[in-house]
């Protein structure tokens, strides 16, 4: 087989447009954040779901030893390599232990069945806090009788709401800019001090044939949110909450620039929480700054259609 290969003077002369594909791929990786939004938001569709592109990689590899092409193996090795140098760090477990303060978030969904169900599922969890989004008003007392055993501290703001072990101050919505009450700030006094805690539930996005990937009005919440937390005179910063968008996403850097990612930091693996039944990207995030995570994971399915997420930090 061998001896026919080297025989075989067409193995770098076939697969030419699988090479091509591969050196696509490779860029469309390294550059994404050159891809303009202006069409359709493509940039932010397309960051979206970019650690997927990985499931191309296999069906080149397949198509390249149907070709017998050395020259689309070779070129395979060029997206294969970005692709580990952007997500490789995800494959592993970063998790450590330890921690002063363990943060949960979920958003329930506003037509769940089982609300009681769902609160105590994720207060099961351990966590000292738990910010909840898509909170219903005709189902906000079923979630506080729930929670009010383990969380004598709350506060409900608009849809999103925030149950403590501690003592919780300066408690007040924070405007989205969308009319109504999305998200809210409290401090919450743990033992090992203050730390100010955000809860958002950015709005929601759309992919649709004659508009692409609607998402304008929760881009321009992301840049008041992102305000918000800059302007916060606390040190130690909490965010929980669904923002309907990724680590990646371009559209989200006034706030991911200047947080850190639980997951990115002390997580194994993707930590992926949408939709539930097939998690395809995280887009319900704990982000912090002032503290440092320790570890962070996916809790198990409620009636949601979201995954609940958590996190441990230390001061």
């Amino acid at each position: 087989m061998v001896d026919r290969l080297r025989g075989d003077r067409g193995i770098w002369r076939r697969g030419i447009v699988l090479a091509l594909c591969s050196v696509l791929l490779t860029l469309l990786m390294a550059v994404h954040a050159k891809v303009p939004n202006r069409l359709g938001n493509l940039g932010s569709l397309i960051e979206t779901f970019l650690p997927w592109i990985a499931l191309l990689l296999p069906v080149l590899l397949v198509l390249g030893l149907l070709r017998r092409s050395a020259t689309a193996l070779v070129a395979l090795l060029l997206p294969a390599v970005v692709w580990l140098n952007v997500f490789g760090g995800l494959l592993t477990d970063k998790s450590g232990s330890g921690g002063d303060l363990t943060v949960a978030t979920h958003n329930v969904n506003a037509g769940n069945p089982d609300p009681e169900g769902t609160a105590q599922q994720v207060a099961g969890s351990g966590a000292d806090v738990v910010a909840l989004q898509e909170l219903p008003g005709r189902k906000v007392f079923t979630y506080e009788k729930a929670l009010a055993d383990r969380y004598p501290y709350h506060s409900v703001q608009g849809t999103v709401g925030l149950w403590s072990k501690y003592p919780l101050a300066d408690t007040r919505p924070v405007d989205l800019k969308m009319g109504w009450t999305r998200a809210m700030r409290s401090t919450v006094r743990a033992p090992q001090g203050d730390v100010a805690v955000y809860v958002a539930h950015l709005p929601s996005v759309r992919v649709k044939l004659q508009a692409g990937f609607t998402a304008n009005q929760r881009d321009n919440s992301a840049d008041a949110l992102g305000e918000a937390i800059a302007d916060e005179p606390v040190d130690r910063v909490v965010l929980l909450g669904d923002l309907n968008g990724t680590m990646n996403d371009r559209s989200l850097n006034a706030v991911t620039s200047q947080m850190r990612s639980t997951q990115g930091a002390a997580g194994d693996g993707f930590g992926f929480s949408w939709p539930a039944s097939f998690p395809m990207a995280r887009i319900d995030q704990i982000m912090v700054k002032g503290v440092e995570p320790t570890s962070s994971w996916t809790l198990e399915a409620t009636d949601s259609d979201h995954l609940p997420i958590a996190a441990r930090v230390e001061f």
